[in-house]
This record gives C-alpha cells, structure tokens and sequence, in this order.
C-alpha cells in the first residue's frame, strides 16, 4: 500500500472513530438513551412498537446478533442486526470456567440480568449456565453481551451498537415483557451449514437446537423453551397442565400443538431432502480435495526422490578420485601450482614388447635398411639417374642427308 492510501485510510479510520466517540460524548444518560427516531420510525412501519416483546438470536460463525421485534399481528420480524465485534471460543458450548468460550443454547434475560454499570459501557448478563447447562456438570459465570469490543468468553459489540441493543430491551421490558429469549447457535441452521459440519463432535447438540430454530422459522414466534431429561424441548404442552418440567427428570407426557406438529413435520421432510443434497455434494468435494491432495503429495514424493538422487550422484561424484585431484598427491606436487608438478614422462617400449630379430639376421637387416634408405626415393629419380647409349657414328652420317633435306648428286654412289 502507498503512502498516500496509507493516509487516507488512516484518517477515515480516526474520522469515524472521532464521530463514534462524538456522538457517545453527546449521550448524557446512556442507560435512558432512546432509539435513533430512523429505526423508530422504520419500526412503526413495519407496524413495530418501541415497547413490542423482543427476541435475540446469536450466530457465531456468521458473527451476527439479530433484534426481532413483534408486530400487530403476534408474529415476530427482524428489525436491525448487528455485526459482532468479537467473540472467543469456538464453534460450540461451553463447558467450564475459564475455557474462554461463548456459550450456546437458549438464554432467558430478566431484568435484574440488565448492567447498566456495566465496565464494559453497558451489558447484560446472558445467565449461563441455564437449567440444561447445569444439568451437564458445566460452569461459568458473568456472561456477557456487552460493549467495548472485548471478549473473553463473551459477546462483545462495539459501545454504539449495545447502546441501542441496552434501549431495545429496556423499552421491551417497559413494555411488559417479563424477559426475552437470547438463542445463541453455531451458525444458520441451514441444510448446507449442517451438512458441512456433521463431522463435529457437537453435531448432536446443534440438532437439538435446531428444533427450536426450524419452529421459530416456521412460525415466526420465539419457542417455548422447557429442559427436561436434560435435553431442550420446544413447544411442548403437558397432558396434565399442573405438571412441571425438570432438567434432570423425565420429560412429563405432553404433545406439539396440531397445527404446529403438521407444518414442521413437512417442513423437516423438505429439509432432510435438502440435507442429503447436501451432504451429497459436501462427499463430492471432500473426494475432490483428497484426491487433490494425493496428486499434491504424490508430486512432492516425487520431487523429494529426484532431490534425493541428484544429491547421492553429487556425493558420489565427490567422494571419487578426480584426475587433477591425483596430481596434488604426487611427491613433490604444491597445491595451488601445477606447473611445479612433476608428470612422469610415459615409459619407454620395452624388449618384451617389440619382437626380437636374431642376432645373425640383425646386420642383414641393417644393411637393408641402409641401402633402401640410399635408394632413389621415386621412380623419376631412378629414370633420370639410368645412362643414356651413345648414337652410332655410321648411323648418323647416313642420317644426315635426310636430315639436311638435300639431295646427293647423280654421280656420287655413296
């Protein structure tokens, strides 16, 4: 990044925190701080009242809290969501002190859990662990939704975002609403979401939560949430209605509503439908990845075995005997100047290797040499060196006058 975008993202960054801090300045009672009048009046459109019940859902992996409000009608509507700022742990419940995890599950917040002298700006307590937690043997204290963006084992959102989450609740309870529910899941509980992660140790636990987001997503209405036989049940009304339900007893006998039993029963068969695809396409790519993986790990063997070959031809080529190394181990020989080495002259044939002649042949053989090499060296030289006869007297005084080309006179006979 460039030095100039550097600076202009710095000061975007502290112009939006200077105008956060402005406006949390501007808050002179932030425990009666109202809602902004824009969500007020997208609420009233929505046919939303500032005191209407709420309800809250968490979801981790998306790093979301959702505020549903009730409408006229008694059905329940998102009004704003908010990113989380932070939060610790994992994808999971939390089990004791100190793990530093968020919890998940279903949460009741009454008024007394509201902080409103919070450290951490403002806050309130989720109160884990719950009846279905302490069933379990778990632990843990002081769980928090609340500002200043830090968390070690809670919800954390930034002072702005909780002081609008703190009005929510306050006017809820205002309102009349003796508490509201805090559902705090893994992620969207979609088919997708749970194909991906059926391999998870807490797959069970998330399909027992599941029954009370799918209901809620079927009817729009925050689930009547009971624990018993240490499990969570949703919507469940009990045969004799004196009866009670106890986390660590068994569930007392009761039924779903009919209409409920009958949209969620077609819901679930969609699902399940929708679930197989899934897992289905997640077999599809994790064969994918494993073979892509294999061809990854085959091709590295392979190239560690070339390496490996190329470095043992190295050593071996190193280790062994190098003619211009043998000349520094001569006697005599200084390392660093070959010129001072020594090379011995290479040996002279010796009587066994040459055929001997015997000795009354050898002067014989000598003389051969000898009178060969006093020989003419061609056969021009030898014609030349051959002496010409000398012409006869009588022949050329009778060849003469034909020579001449004149002729002898009548009277002479000779």
């Amino acid at each position: 990044m460039s030095r100039l975008r550097l600076l202009i993202c710095t000061m975007l960054v502290l112009t939006a925190l200077a105008g956060c801090q402005d406006a949390l300045d501007s808050v002179g009672n932030k425990v009666e701080h109202p809602l902004p009048d824009k969500l007020v009046h997208k609420m009233k459109a929505a046919d939303m009242s500032v005191r209407a019940p709420i309800m809250m859902r968490i979801f981790k992996e998306e790093g979301v809290l959702e505020v549903w409000k009730q409408k006229g009608n008694g059905r329940y509507d998102k009004a704003p969501e908010y990113e989380i700022c932070k939060w610790s742990g994992k994808l999971g419940p939390k089990f004791k002190e100190g793990d530093r995890q968020a919890p998940e599950g279903y949460y009741r917040i009454y008024p007394a859990q509201m902080n409103p002298k919070s450290s951490y700006y403002l806050s309130f307590n989720m109160g884990y662990p719950n009846s279905y937690d302490r069933s379990h043997g778990r632990t843990g204290s002081n769980l928090m939704v609340h500002g200043a963006c830090s968390s070690a084992g809670c919800y954390s959102m930034t002072d702005e975002q909780v002081l609008e989450i703190y009005a929510f609740a306050r006017e809820a309870f205002r309102g009349g609403q003796e508490f509201f529910t805090v559902a705090a899941y893994p992620f969207r509980m979609t088919p997708e979401n749970m194909a991906r992660h059926r391999d998870s140790e807490h797959f069970e636990f998330w399909k027992m939560l599941k029954v009370g987001y799918d209901q809620f997503e079927l009817t729009h209405r925050p689930p009547v949430v009971e624990v018993c036989d240490r499990q969570y049940v949703f919507n469940q009304v009990p045969e004799d209605p004196a009866a009670k339900f106890n986390a660590n007893a068994s569930c007392p006998i009761s039924e779903t509503p009919a209409s409920l039993a009958t949209a969620y029963s077609a819901y679930q068969s969609k699902w399940n439908e929708a679930f197989s695809k899934a897992v289905a396409k997640e077999d599809k790519e994790e064969a994918r990845r494993l073979e892509l993986k294999r061809k990854q790990e085959e091709a590295e063997a392979r190239k560690a075995e070339a390496e490996a070959k190329r470095q043992a031809r190295a050593e071996a080529a190193a280790s062994s005997p190098s003619p211009i190394g043998n000349l520094f181990s001569l006697p005599g020989a200084k390392p660093g100047n070959i010129q001072d080495v020594a090379v011995p002259a290479a040996p002279a044939e010796t009587d066994s290797d040459i055929p001997q002649a015997a000795p009354a042949e050898t002067a014989e053989v000598q003389a051969q040499v000898q009178a060969q090499a006093q020989a003419p060296a061609t056969e021009a030289q030898a014609a030349a060196e051959v002496p010409v006869p000398a012409a006869n007297p009588a022949e050329a005084q009778q060849l003469a006058p034909a020579e001449t080309g004149k002729k002898k006179p009548f009277w002479k006979v000779w």
